[in-house]
């Protein structure tokens, strides 16, 4: 009898979202044969947990917390995350300014104290947005909300994020905080607070920044209806 001489390789599958909630876990491990793509790590996954296949090409996959295609090739203990569209592109290395920051947190936000971190004597402006859980969405009463992070990949993206508002605009300092978990109506959810020595600048980068977060950074919610619940999906971004 012969046998196989393959070389195996073992990778810890994460799950966010809706997937999540597909599969009914948050981690998995599959063990392949080398070498090996994420295409044939996604089919196994599709094998076992056929309830994947409702989202369709949708869902998005990274790789040690950066985006990949579906030709990545993987490595032993690699870590591969699953999750439903936030569209967007790789991390890369950060180049933030000193006084930026970027964080997420399970704690109330006190907005005011968050806006006056980036408010320094270099700054004629800041502009903040305060983005709070509301009670009516398309006609339906939310009870509350829940938010679920990729935490070090959502980080690295919002670091991301602020290197490119410095390249775009004429700013001088950006934070951003983001909360996670369980959000009564009215609690704010996340903030962005942009300093600039003009205010046309400031009130441009802050508008830019949320639109790209909302569309890269993975952060998913979920509505808590009176009749239900759902998961609340980013833009669709196939993956190839």
């Amino acid at each position: 009898m012969i046998e196989s001489s393959a070389k195996k390789i073992t990778v810890e599958v994460l799950f966010f979202g809706g997937a999540r909630d597909a599969v009914g876990g948050n981690t998995v491990t599959l063990e392949l044969d080398a070498p090996a793509t994420v295409a044939e790590a996604f089919n196994q996954l599709l094998a076992r947990f056929s309830a994947l296949g409702r989202f369709g090409n949708s869902l998005l996959i990274a790789v040690n917390q950066e985006y990949a295609s579906k030709e990545t090739v993987l490595k032993d203990k690699d870590e591969l995350a699953i999750f439903p569209p936030v569209s967007g592109g790789a991390a890369k290395e950060s180049e933030s300014k000193p006084h930026d920051f970027f964080e997420i947190t399970t704690s109330l936000l006190d907005v005011g104290k968050i806006a006056r971190r980036v408010v320094l004597p270099e700054c004629g402006a800041s502009v903040t947005l305060d983005g709070y859980a509301r009670e009516w969405t398309a006609g339906r009463r939310t009870s509350y909300l829940v938010y679920e992070a990729y935490e070090p990949m959502a980080l690295s993206e919002m670091r991301r994020l602020g290197d490119d508002a410095h390249k775009r605009f004429q700013i001088s300092h950006v934070g951003i905080v983001h909360r996670t978990g369980r959000l009564e109506i009215g609690e704010t959810s996340v903030v962005i607070t942009v300093s600039a020595p003009h205010r046309k600048s400031a009130f441009e980068a802050c508008e830019w920044l949320i639109r790209e977060l909302k569309r890269t950074v993975p952060i998913w919610k979920k509505e808590v209806f009176e009749d239900g619940e759902e998961w609340v999906e980013g833009e669709h971004y196939k993956v190839d």
